[in-house]
């Protein structure tokens, strides 16, 4: 059975809501995960995706910072909502899809970013944001539920080299950092993660998500990150058969600076 997830960083759900509804026409996945929606659950534009085929919706928000949304053509049964760092922002929401013969858990995940200063011991917001990779630990790709499990979101770091368009410049850059980059991989490992991404696309090849609006001409600069991930439990990679990152989105009217990336499964 075709199955498709799709995550991708808004960057305001209401202010690109015309841009949402138009790759949900052309694309149809399955399931879209946003991050960074930045709308409080009252006024998430619930009825626009209703009437786009999304029924089922949900949502874990906040004004004008964070947020993170589900939205679904079949039904999503157990909802989640993870809180870290005791701090009370909506970065986590976990729901529960069937597909076909399987039940796929998808936690959707928005990372905090960390500032500009890699430095926890003066940059807090650094410091959350290595707290947060650190309980994130506790989030296992395969659970007692019998369940496969995905982990998409935007999780703010470029792990490899091929992640970033220069290495060797970003190293003291937070989302490139060593310990950033170690970290990520880290709790993938001891999660039980596959990257999925990098499965299908191998770690040779340069691949981006996100590019800065600070740049004049962000094509032909072309300096971008892999911001935004799709992991899987093992048992998933065998079903996977193709991830596209829609680099076009990032030249959109009035664009996020990430772009939705789509992940394509043959689900028994």
């Amino acid at each position: 059975m075709p199955f498709s997830v799709a995550t991708w960083n808004i960057n305001s759900v209401r202010l690109r809501l015309p841009l949402v509804l138009q790759f949900l026409a052309d694309y149809q996945p399955d399931v879209l995960c946003l991050q960074e929606t930045k709308c409080p659950d009252d006024l998430f534009p619930r009825e626009a995706f209703h009437m786009a085929g999304y029924e089922h919706i949900e949502i874990s928000g906040q004004k004008g910072y964070h947020g993170v949304a589900t939205l679904s053509r079949r039904p999503l049964t157990e909802p989640a909502r993870v809180g870290f760092c005791d701090i009370a922002d909506c970065r986590h929401l976990s729901t529960v899809v069937a597909t076909g013969s399987k039940r796929l858990r998808i936690h959707n995940f928005y990372v905090p970013a960390g500032g500009d200063e890699p430095d926890p011991e003066i940059n807090p917001k650094f410091k959350h944001k290595l707290g947060f990779l650190d309980e994130m630990k506790a989030m296992n790709a395969v659970c007692g539920d019998g369940h496969a499990s995905l982990l998409v979101g935007d999780l703010n770091i470029a792990p490899l080299e091929t992640d970033v368009w220069s290495h060797k410049q970003l190293l003291k850059v937070v989302s490139h950092t060593p310990i950033e980059t170690e970290g990520l991989e880290a709790l993938r490992r001891q999660g039980g993660w596959s990257d999925l991404m990098r499965h299908h696309i191998p770690p040779s090849e340069k691949i981006y998500t996100w590019w800065s609006y600070r740049a004049a001409d962000w094509a032909a600069a072309d300096r971008g990150r892999r911001l935004d991930h799709i992991w899987g439990s093992p048992d998933l990679e065998n079903d996977l058969t193709d991830i596209t990152i829609l680099r076009e989105a990032r030249g959109w009217d009035r664009p996020s600076d990430h772009v939705p990336v789509i992940a394509r499964f043959n689900l028994d």
